[in-house]
């Protein structure tokens, strides 16, 4: 299986993302945003890090590149689509995912272990996980706050769309565990099909059998089938 991780001006964590599939056994391939998208690819992760330096808000001008046509062409196609920290960003400015990454609560970068819980394992990177289940995983951001109205948060909790929430280590959602604000603890969100998602933490980061844990092996694990 091979895995486009786009690369945009200011992507920082494009080579973590790669390293990481790739010791899970797929195939990732960096693809720089101007090239376009390889003919045949059976993935897409947009990575995090600072795209054009997050001018305007986040996200906004990457999600503006004639490749996110691309993208929401193949995930229209059934192509899984990842979004990851600033790739949350993009995926949402592009219309991949509903609502917004806005500055944090506190008005500060915020780099620290948090813990989500699974909301569905009805996507392809939460599929080998149980619903409910526990993951302890890094951030690194200062517009992760998700913002949506309510009436579509609704939308998203009928139709089975959270991907994960912030939340205590044994699971329990309260103010304490949301690092950022964030509307009802969300941490990611799915799109209209199940192969599109969007998260703030990092799976990439919590993968090598040398970092801090592997809970997100399973996630980016996903992409291999």
């Amino acid at each position: 299986m091979s895995v486009a991780v786009i690369r945009f001006g200011g992507s920082n964590c494009d080579r973590d993302t790669v390293t990481a599939l790739e010791e899970l056994d797929v195939d990732g391939n960096l693809v720089w945003y101007d090239d376009g998208l390889p003919e045949e690819v059976d993935g897409v992760v947009l990575p995090g890090g600072f795209s054009y330096g997050d001018y305007l808000r986040a996200g906004a001008m990457a999600a503006q590149e004639p490749i996110m046509e691309e993208v929401r062409a193949a995930a229209d196609e059934g192509v899984p689509v990842l979004g990851i920290c600033n790739g949350a960003q993009i995926g949402c400015e592009a219309g991949l995912t509903p609502g917004a990454f806005t500055v944090n609560e506190s008005a500060r970068f915020q780099c620290e272990h948090v813990y989500v819980r699974i909301e569905t394992t009805e996507t392809p990177w939460t599929a080998a996980y149980e619903m409910g289940e526990v993951l302890k995983l890094p951030i690194a951001h200062g517009e992760g706050r998700f913002e949506i109205d309510a009436e579509t948060l609704a939308d998203l909790e009928d139709e089975d769309r959270i991907l994960c929430r912030y939340c205590e280590p044994d699971g329990s959602v309260s103010d304490r565990a949301n690092p950022n604000g964030s509307r009802d603890n969300v941490a990611g969100v799915v799109g209209r099909r199940q192969n599109v998602a969007v998260l703030m933490p990092h799976p990439e980061r919590a993968t090598l059998p040398y970092t801090a844990g592997c809970d997100g092996a399973r996630m980016l694990a996903g992409f291999g089938g």
